[in-house]
């Protein structure tokens, strides 16, 4: 038992020496969703503290990323949010995907699938009460619509 626990240990203190990489991409304000569309200020702070640091260029990561494997799984997650929806890169997707993405969204604020509750345990700023996620679903649907409408889709 004593030999399992010194390999495990010695298995951990190897890990911390493949970091993440905690750079993230060069954002450009011409193309951040809270930019381009205008968002009032208090549903852009709504966005920016409950969805920024997986769905954007902006991630601000915690002092536990920096003990691995958590940062692995906490980088992995980031990459993924970035691949679904990418506030910060939002005026490059076509205007169907970005109608698309932002019905998505949504409902996945509706139904309490984001943020993600594993996010928010650690993070209970980016909790949302029923009424802000009402406000978000709101918005995002109102963008949604005017998209649909200015390209006739």
């Amino acid at each position: 038992m004593k030999k399992i626990l010194i390999i495990l240990l010695l298995a951990f203190i190897m890990i911390q020496f493949f970091p993440i990489d905690k750079n993230n991409p060069v954002t450009n304000v011409g193309m951040d969703f809270i930019k381009i569309k205008n968002t009032p200020e208090p549903i852009a702070k709504l966005i920016r503290t409950s969805c920024y640091d997986c769905h954007s260029n902006e991630t601000k990561y915690p002092a536990y990323s920096y003990i691995q494997p958590i940062g692995w799984l906490l980088k992995n997650h980031i990459d993924e949010g970035r691949v679904e929806l990418n506030f910060s890169t939002f005026a490059t997707y076509e205007p169907k995907s970005q109608a698309h993405k932002l019905e998505e969204a949504a409902e996945n604020v509706e139904q309490k699938e984001m943020p993600l509750e594993s996010y928010t345990i650690l993070h209970s700023n980016a909790k949302l009460t029923d009424e802000q996620r009402k406000q978000l679903a709101d918005y995002f649907r109102k963008i949604q619509k005017q998209i649909q409408q200015a390209n006739a889709l």
